[in-house]
């Protein structure tokens, strides 16, 4: 009779208790707070966020900038001497996960659930786009069970192959999704609700990812080429239709604008001067900014020790240009000359029809008249033998170029320098990685990572390699 009673006490008081637990969650309900989110403040918050990390201080200025010899240091050099702050490690891929796959995943679910096919394929572009950044910088990454924490609290790590065939899914569908009339989107501050320039960015990220690819698995590559065009070729066209995220002032300004309010370590690298100097490259005085006490453009050899860099002078060396460093500097994602380079490469390798040459030419053309560079200057430029096209050294002119055009784009050009192994860039000056690599070809995982999800962490290890700077990963074949 006690046990009865007793267990009846404690299904009353289960009951009491949940009935407390309902009533405070009714009174702690603030009826001025959406239940379910509104995907144009996801979508125009997941913009800025993510733009914000993809050119901010920890993927682009302490890590990537330096190791493609675009920017150096001139104080607190550790970065610049491939011994990466933690913090920065764990900021990317905190910030990418967090901020960019979890609120897209969100973004695109939203999307299919107010039957709205446009907020889907914007939701699944921009989760596809920050899923290739991740796995350019670590490889293997948690793909399939990411942004899925109430299944998958501890994801898998996905080889990189699986994470880029998936890539290239998730945009192809994107890309089918897209209804061209109809469906409006709010809140699209990248490409201003216009769903055709939607459509060509993801096709111009499926041949990206294709190129990547490429040397790995060139069938897969060639399919999507030929899908594209199957599709009609919907890509960028010249004029203003580079992917970009046209900055405004405080609060909402460029991440390197803001980072110069406060801070003055960061100078354009020796390297990228002497290359802009040797073809008399008029985007020389764009790239880099004239010291106060001199005439002359300076560049700082990458890796020098503090008391080195500090000798050389904070008003006798060149800081990065304005059209990078202002509040106002947009933030590319995509442009229309890195696809005609991609187009170039291509034609060049058979993966498509057409004129190398040509594609070449007018991609570096694109990359001039990018900051309103045309005519003369220009010809003449494309003239010397070290610039002509040289389909038996494609990698070397293709790759330079490039790296010339995409300086600032710190990650997508670290990406291209490793696929193709140009420009051939030295070490760090004071490098402490050793071996046959010595600059850093990858990041390390984040240590979060090796506490919280460590079976699929050490998985990951054991089929990648070594968790190093130095570990080449899967499309890095050469």
């Amino acid at each position: 009779m006690r046990k009865i009673l007793l267990a009846g006490l404690i299904v009353g008081i289960g009951i009491v208790l949940t009935g407390c637990k309902k009533e405070l969650e009714r009174i702690n309900k603030n009826p001025n707070e959406p239940v379910t989110a509104q995907p144009d403040y996801l979508l125009s918050n997941g913009i800025k966020a993510n733009v914000d990390t993809y050119w901010g201080e920890n993927a682009a200025m302490e890590t990537s900038l330096l190791y493609i010899q675009y920017w150096a240091k001139i104080q607190y050099p550790d970065p610049d001497r491939y011994i990466p702050a933690s913090s920065a490690i764990q900021s990317i891929w905190s910030n990418f996960y967090a901020q960019g796959v979890q609120d897209f995943t969100t973004l695109a679910q939203l999307g299919d659930s107010l039957h709205h096919p446009n907020y889907k394929a914007v939701g699944n572009i921009m989760r596809s786009w920050i899923f290739q950044v991740l796995t350019d910088l670590y490889g293997d990454i948690p793909y399939t069970q990411a942004a899925n924490i109430d299944q998958y609290l501890t994801p898998v790590y996905d080889p990189q192959q699986v994470v880029y065939t998936g890539i290239l899914t998730a945009l192809k569908g994107a890309s089918k999704d897209i209804t061209l009339t109809g469906n409006p989107i709010l809140g699209d501050s990248l490409l201003r609700s216009n769903m055709l320039r939607w459509k060509k960015f993801a096709n111009g990220l499926r041949l990206r990812v294709a190129l990547r690819i490429a040397d790995r698995d060139f069938a897969t590559a060639k399919a999507v080429f030929e899908e594209v065009a199957a599709e009609g070729n919907v890509l960028l066209e010249s004029g203003d239709e580079d992917v970009k995220l046209n900055y405004l002032t405080s609060p909402n300004q460029n991440p390197v604008g803001r980072n110069r309010e406060t801070r003055n370590d960061y100078r354009i690298s020796k390297a990228v001067v002497d290359k802009l100097k040797s073809l008399n490259d008029p985007r020389l005085s764009i790239y880099a900014a004239l010291p106060r006490d001199t005439n002359v453009i300076i560049g700082v050899t990458n890796g020098l020790t503090a008391d080195s860099a500090s000798r050389l002078g904070f008003y006798r060396t060149s800081d990065i240009g304005a059209a990078f460093t202002a509040s106002q500097s947009p933030a590319y994602l995509f442009t229309y000359a890195e696809q005609l380079f991609i187009l170039a490469e291509a034609a060049q390798r058979n993966l498509i029809s057409g004129n190398a040459a040509a594609l070449y030419e007018n991609a570096v053309r694109a990359a001039f008249k990018q900051y309103g560079i045309t005519g003369p200057a220009v010809d003449a430029y494309l003239t010397q033998p070290a610039v002509v096209y040289d389909a038996a050294a494609y990698k070397r002119v293709i790759g330079e170029q490039k790296w010339l055009a995409l300086f600032g784009e710190g990650l997508e050009a670290f990406a291209e320098w490793r696929r193709l192994d140009y420009p051939q860039l030295k070490p760090a000056y004071t490098g402490v990685l050793s071996g046959a690599v010595k600059i850093p070809v990858r990041l390390s995982y984040p240590s979060s990572e090796q506490a919280l999800n460590g079976a699929n962490y050490k998985a990951a290890v054991s089929r990648q390699g070594p968790d190093l700077l130095t570990t080449k990963l899967w499309f890095d074949i050469y």
